[in-house]
């Protein structure tokens, strides 16, 4: 049964104006974390959809010397590569007001993703949790972070009960080898936002919305998991 109330839909009129509401949502709720705790914290997404957001958001009037912020997934190529994650973070998000935060790779220098677990969840160790705000992205073939369709350790990452923070994956969709945190923690997030934008997208949603398998398009277990989560789509 899919827990379509826990679903909050945000739709807007162009890019610019999800970018701008996408970035007061999550600036007010890394705001009242860092009044309540003193620290926030926010794992994002990469690829080509959040380079808007992450322009508005460094802008924010926050405290970012008390913001942590990672990623919900990773390629496992360097930080320098075009294809990095980090790599966007660093030039779109880790700018203007947001360079004073404290930025947490999920990438060290090893040959695979499962090499470098230990040193990986060493440095997580610092940052609070759970989040206070995922963002999460979705790719047409229905994944979100790096579960994918077909992906070798994709029934352990979506594994509710799984208590490991992370994932390494492998998919015949993904390209390169993958790190990605698990369901678990995504879902323990104090505000998880869907953020995607094209009619394609929105087919896309659509489509993870209606019944089939989570396996065939794994975005629909944050979807279906009775957590709120608000989608945020645009044109």
């Amino acid at each position: 049964m899919i827990a379509v109330a826990a679903i909050e839909r945000r739709d807007f009129a162009d890019r610019q104006a999800l970018a701008a509401a996408l970035a007061e949502t999550v600036a007010t709720r890394l705001n009242a974390a860092i009044a309540e705790r003193g620290e926030a914290s926010i794992a994002v997404s990469g690829g080509s959809t959040p380079e808007r957001f992450f322009n508005v958001l460094s802008q924010a009037d926050l405290d970012w010397g008390n913001v942590s912020v990672t990623l919900v997934d990773e390629r496992w190529v360097p930080p320098g590569h075009e294809r990095s994650n980090a790599r966007l973070v660093a030039e779109a998000l880790l700018q203007n007001r947001a360079a004073a935060a404290r930025f947490i790779p999920l990438y060290s220098d090893a040959a695979r993703p499962e090499d470098a677990m230990p040193f990986i969840l060493a440095a997580l160790a610092t940052v609070p949790m759970p989040f206070d705000v995922v963002v999460l992205g979705m790719g047409a073939d229905g994944h979100t972070a790096s579960f994918f369709p077909g992906g070798d350790r994709l029934n352990a990452a979506l594994d509710p009960d799984n208590p490991a923070l992370l994932s390494a994956m492998n998919a015949p969709g993904a390209g390169e080898p993958r790190i990605t945190f698990n369901l678990a923690p995504i879902l323990a997030s104090g505000l998880i936002a869907l953020h995607i934008e094209a009619n394609e997208k929105k087919s896309v949603l659509e489509q993870a919305l209606a019944g089939g398998p989570v396996e065939d398009m794994p975005v629909r277990a944050v979807l279906r998991s009775g957590r709120p989560v608000t989608v945020f789509w645009a044109p």
